[in-house]
């Protein structure tokens, strides 16, 4: 009898502790600020299973662009990028059913709010596997790097997600403040450690050669790096910063800030252009880091790395020496001028006699009722401080495709010089024209713009 109650009390416990197993599994993983060193599975492993889940993946992304954007080409008439590359126009965030622009800025704050009817283009927009997150770049970018260098930049779990002729042009020009006559300085190239010496010895001083090199050159990453933690089929030098940045300027390529924890909070980026960056006192969406050192700086140690610097030593953070390779970096970006914009005055604003009557009527708009101008000051249009629009005003939180859209707290006013040379907007890129933007806008702050009145603004921003 003793040795059946003792099989019995034996049964229960360990009953009970399967029980308390089953639990422990089924509830979600608490949140961790820190990212696992060690692989619980190989990397055959892990190429296997992330291999066949990305059709799927990318699937569900595209169907939530096509459910909240019209994605086809329209082009704007006689507008183009500097190189000549059509800028998108009209609006592209899908409505809800039965509503109107016209109706929606007519509506208040919390009627938009309770009858959830804040577009669903207007919320944060997803990194196109959000859970899994890090660095994607557009085909484009990818095909260039891999003819010039072999360097690969292609992820095996996922793609890249919005559609070529809603990003910048590609190659983009390049353009020096310290030598406005050259015009743009790229030749049409993308600039690489195969070509930046010829193409730069004879313009820059030997210093900012140096910081081009630097700002070409390969170092390891998050996703592409010689672990087995990492997102190439084969192990990887890593990238440079200009494979974002490229030639000064923007590709769109995406990644998820390193500065905000957990997964599902994190904001995607867009990849902000460099151009002007020598009037500029706040850098990084969010960061308000306060030099282009820093930001250089920071993009190596942690940014690069999901900020998790355990992990970039594990896989190979470049560690830059601030007085020479930072500030060689830093010296060439600060010469990466704004492209011309031939409509403009020394103090930023439209020369009548160049300027057509739909242009002119938006300047009004845009220093008047618009009131863009409060942020977005001439003659570079930004005030360099940091601003919080509190969109979460307007919407329940929810979670989309791993996004928990929420609160996108201040972020910092961006120029608005060059803009049509920047597409998309936002700092995730949820808006893919400047007819969007406006239209965000004008929701935002309470504008009632008349349709006239935004096609003004339009034709306005296009001449920046």
């Amino acid at each position: 009898m003793m040795n059946k109650k003792i099989s019995l009390l034996g049964l229960s416990l360990t009953a009970l502790i399967a029980a308390g197993a089953m639990r422990g599994n089924a509830e979600e993983t608490p949140p961790n600020s820190y990212a696992p060193v060690v692989a619980k599975e190989s990397f055959q492993e892990t190429v296997q299973r992330m291999s066949q889940a990305k059709p799927g993946i990318m699937k569900r992304q595209m169907n939530l662009l096509e459910e909240r954007y019209d994605l086809s080409k329209k082009a704007t008439h006689k507008i183009t990028m500097s190189r000549g590359k059509a800028v998108q126009k009209g609006v592209r965030v899908r409505l809800p059913e039965g509503v109107t622009w016209e109706n929606l800025s007519t509506m208040s704050v919390a009627e938009i709010h309770n009858k959830a009817l804040w577009p669903k283009g207007f919320l944060p927009l997803p990194h196109p596997n959000h859970p899994e997150g890090g660095m994607v770049f557009p085909k484009f970018q990818i095909d260039e790097i891999k003819k010039q260098e072999g360097r690969d930049l292609t992820r095996f779990d996922l793609d890249y997600d919005i559609p070529d002729h809603f990003l910048p042009e590609f190659p983009p020009a390049i353009y020096l403040t310290t030598r406005l006559d050259l015009g743009d300085v790229s030749k049409g190239k993308v600039i690489t450690n195969q070509n930046y010496y010829e193409l730069f010895n004879g313009i820059l001083n030997p210093k900012q050669i140096e910081g081009v090199r630097l700002l070409v050159t390969p170092f390891a990453q998050q996703q592409f790096n010689h672990t087995s933690d990492r997102r190439s089929l084969k192990p990887h030098i890593g990238v440079t910063c200009f494979d974002c940045h490229v030639n000064g300027h923007t590709n769109a390529a995406t990644h998820l800030v390193g500065d905000i924890r957990p997964q599902q909070f994190r904001h995607r980026i867009d990849v902000p252009s460099l151009r002007g960056v020598n009037i500029q006192r706040l850098f990084g969406s969010q960061r308000a880091l306060k030099t282009i050192e820093d930001f250089t700086e920071f993009e190596q140690r942690a940014a690069y790395f999901d900020g998790d610097p355990v992990i970039a030593v594990k896989k190979g953070v470049n560690v830059l020496e601030r007085a020479t390779q930072v500030h060689a970096m830093a010296e060439f970006e600060a010469i990466l001028d704004f492209p011309p914009a031939p409509k403009l005055d020394l103090f930023g604003k439209l020369i009548p006699e160049k300027a057509t009557e739909a242009e002119l009527r938006g300047e009004k708009i845009f220093f008047g009722k618009g009131k863009c101008s409060i942020c977005h000051t001439a003659p570079f249009y930004t005030d360099n401080l940091m601003h919080n629009m509190k969109t979460e005003r307007f919407f329940k939180p929810q979670m989309v495709n791993g996004r928990m859209a929420t609160a996108d707290g201040p972020i910092k006013t961006f120029p608005l010089r060059g803009i049509k040379d920047s597409p998309p907007y936002l700092h995730d890129g949820r808006l893919l024209t400047l007819a969007d933007t406006v239209e965000f806008f004008n929701l935002v702050l309470k504008l009632k713009l008349t349709t006239q009145e935004k096609d003004d603004l339009v034709a306005f921003m296009l001449c920046l």
